[in-house]
């Protein structure tokens, strides 16, 4: 019998989040076959495995919190042949029972949708819902929780970040479901309160069980919390605020972006702009590019950009090496590389390790003024928001600028009220006459 372990999961991290079983008890296993997903505080790991067999147990469940070598699974590897013979049998009982489905039947089922063999063929459910329909968007535990209740995702409305369907979601109208099949109503209908107008949206639950629900923290979310107050509690947290006018940025910007695109397939954003001029300002002002190890300051003679990306998961701060080296071409290929890796989660733990300075971006949701909290343990972040046209005083007129709030949060144990403010004016410098950044 071979036991399969919670890996080595990066530096720092010492515990994970079972996310979801991708085989099940009984299952035969190929070597390299991914057994499980765990989710840490920075990426999801897929644990293989090693050796071919038969999965005999599964030590925990899904959602349980685990340790690094902690037991995961037992696979026997003397059991391959027999293991192989209740998989086969799966498909000969399939059309048996879902004759009409041929197609879902022969593809690969959900993992919970094979717990339980179909024995009462007329009193089975509904075939589970394949994979969210094409323009749905839901997470692994939602669809888990669809198949297990037969509820279909594309009439799901999805509360989470960018419309994407939770497991709440899924619990609360598979609920009302329930509730509305026990009281007679018109078909195709959703029914309503008899006190309700007939044009009103769709009613609230007057039950509390189906008002809120319950989910336990992610290991990735509580991670992010405690993160978030070691930075402040460790910290001598202060912001500082300037503001740009991006008239001369966007007039570049608008000049570039066809052709850079053309000729190097790279969509030109603001943000390469606001790279090259923070690690511009770091090299004026190296100390907001360092780092307190216990009485001492490290200077750290590089920029490992790191770029604050909102995900479905969570918040996380992949970081581009050595930005300080790299051309404006090659910076914004790195960002809409980490950017998509982000959110398709293939996020390594060296894109995420090692940052020494980071910038956030609340203006992409409207944001006009915020606090970033630093990104411990560095010392200093660098918040951008929203471009809004204001009036301004130009060479004694008033004129309509496109002008954009900058703060940097920093660190006041060794960033000073004055370097911090100096900082902020230079990246200002910079971004109101791009062409200096070619000046190095």
């Amino acid at each position: 019998m071979a036991a399969i372990k919670v890996p080595p999961l990066g530096e720092s991290i010492v515990e994970a989040t079972v996310s979801r079983w991708l085989k099940q008890e009984g299952d035969t296993i190929a070597p390299g076959d991914t057994l499980v997903e765990l989710e840490t505080d920075k990426i999801t790991v897929e644990v293989p495995a090693m050796m071919g067999g038969v999965l005999t147990k599964r030590t925990h469940a899904e959602g349980d919190i685990v340790k690094v070598d902690e037991v995961l699974a037992e696979i026997d590897e003397s059991g391959a042949a027999a293991g192989a013979k209740p998989q086969a049998a799966t498909p000969a009982a399939a059309p048996a029972s879902a004759s009409a489905t041929p197609v879902a039947t022969a593809a690969s089922p959900a993992p919970d949708s094979v717990k339980q063999p179909s024995t009462a063929p007329a009193s089975a459910p509904p075939s589970p819902p394949a994979p969210p329909p094409a323009g749905v968007r839901a997470s692994p535990a939602a669809e888990r929780v669809a198949a297990e209740r037969g509820v279909d995702l594309s009439t799901v409305q999805g509360t989470g970040r960018g419309g994407v369907v939770s497991k709440p979601d899924v619990i609360e109208a598979s609920t009302r479901t329930s509730q509305e099949s026990s009281q007679p109503a018109p078909a195709a209908q959703v029914p309503k309160p008899a006190t309700q107008a007939p044009s009103a949206p769709r009613p609230t639950p007057a039950s509390n069980d189906t008002r809120e629900t319950r989910e336990k923290m992610t290991t990735r979310r509580k991670r992010i919390a405690e993160h978030l107050l070691e930075s402040q509690h460790a910290t001598a947290h202060l912001t500082t605020f300037n503001e740009i006018d991006m008239t001369a940025v966007i007039a570049v910007r608008e000049r570039l972006k066809e052709r850079i695109e053309k000729e190097h397939g790279v969509k030109l954003s603001f943000m390469p702009f606001f790279v090259k001029a923070a690690c511009l300002a770091l090299k004026a002002y190296p100390t907001v590019n360092a780092q307190i190890d216990g009485d001492a300051i490290i200077y750290k003679h590089y920029v490992n950009m790191g770029i604050a990306v909102a995900s479905d998961a969570g918040l996380v701060v992949p970081n581009i090496k050595d930005a300080d080296r790299k051309g404006m071409l090659d910076v914004s290929r790195d960002i809409g590389s980490l950017a998509k890796r982000a959110r398709d989660g293939k996020l390594s733990m060296d894109d995420l390790t090692g940052g020494t300075f980071t910038i956030t971006n609340g203006g992409v949701f409207g944001s006009l003024v915020s606090t970033p909290i630093i990104n411990f343990p560095q010392v200093g972040i660098l918040g951008l928001h929203k471009t809004q046209d204001r009036p301004v005083a130009v060479n004694g007129k008033v004129e309509i600028r496109p002008m954009m709030y900058i703060a940097l949060s920093y660190d006041h144990r060794i960033i000073d009220g004055q370097q911090a403010v100096l900082f902020l004016v230079r990246v200002k410098e910079l971004m109101e006459d791009p062409a200096s950044m070619l000046i190095d």
